[in-house]
Parts: structure tokens; C-alpha cells; sequence
């Protein structure tokens, strides 16, 4: 049982990224989210004097899902629920002052989504949990995760076998 705990405690996965994005440029980011996952994500940009900067979140029809244009902000966070499976594409821009040819900036995108995402603190506060049960909470979600993603995977594998 302690063997499964530590396994299972293992794959608790966070997706962080530092990237440089050029001035008067755009860097996008694909992720690949299932249906009704929520998604969690924090950025922050380097210093910058009177530089702005945008963030723009999107389906692959096209739709918003997040928006900031032109902040002054080094910091921010954003979230969304995907209501289906699709790709996002999450973009960032670096502008700026006018009249400046600008510098690049360095960019840090902390992505997490499904049971990554939920604040278990919050539930813990509202269900009047334990330590040990919030553990257990979790370890339950991340375990009801772990076989929707296998059930996902053998409906996929068995398309492809069938296209074949």
C-alpha cells in the first residue's frame, strides 16, 4: 500500500516553462486538454521600464478562453474549464515602449490542470477535513484521474486500430 501511495504521489505533474519572447513579438504554446478539465496557469514576466505585455488564451475555433492585453503587471494567473476535448493555445506578447527597439523578455508559464488545479486547502477548510483525509482526497482524485486518462487512451488506441 505505501509502494502505490509513493507512485501515485509521484505523478502529480506540473508544467513550468521559461522562455524568452523578442520585442514586438508573439510566442504560443499548445496544450492538449481533455473534456470538463480545469485549467490553472500563472506567468510572469522579467523587469522591463514601461514595457507591457499580453496574454491571450484560445480554442481551436477560435474562441477566448482568457485575454489581458497591454498590462504593466509582471505577474498574473488565469483560469479556464475546457468544455470539450481540444487543444489551447496560450500566446505571448512582449511590447515595448514606443520609439524603443526593445529588449527581449524572459517569460515563466506555470500550467496546471485537473486535479492539479484544485486548491485542496480550500476544500479541507470547507469539509472540515484532516490532514490525512485531504491526503486521501487527493490520492482518490488522482486516481479516478489516472483510469479516465487509461479509459481515454484504449478508445483512442482501439480508432486507430480501426483505421487501420
Amino acid at each position: 500500500m505505501k509502494s502505490l501511495v509513493i507512485l501515485l504521489s509521484t505523478l502529480v505533474l506540473v508544467n513550468s516553462l521559461r522562455f524568452y519572447v523578442p520585442p514586438k513579438e508573439k510566442k504560443c504554446l499548445k496544450e492538449e486538454i481533455h473534456k470538463n478539465v480545469v485549467v490553472t496557469g500563472e506567468y510572469e514576466f522579467s523587469q522591463g521600464i514601461q514595457y507591457t505585455g499580453s496574454i491571450h488564451v484560445t480554442d481551436t475555433r477560435g474562441h477566448t478562453l482568457y485575454k489581458r492585453e497591454n498590462f504593466v503587471d509582471l505577474k498574473g494567473k488565469f483560469a479556464f474549464t475546457a468544455d470539450e476535448y481540444d487543444i489551447f493555445e496560450i500566446c505571448v506578447e512582449n511590447h515595448p515602449p514606443a520609439g524603443h527597439p526593445g529588449e527581449k523578455r524572459e517569460v515563466s508559464l506555470v500550467l496546471k490542470h485537473g486535479i492539479e488545479a484544485k486548491n485542496y486547502d480550500d476544500i479541507a477548510k470547507a469539509e472540515k477535513l484532516k490532514p490525512l483525509e485531504v491526503e486521501l482526497r487527493r490520492l482518490e482524485d488522482l486516481a479516478d484521474s489516472i483510469t479516465k486518462d487509461f479509459a481515454f487512451m484504449r478508445q483512442r488506441e482501439e480508432e486507430m486500430r480501426n483505421t487501420n
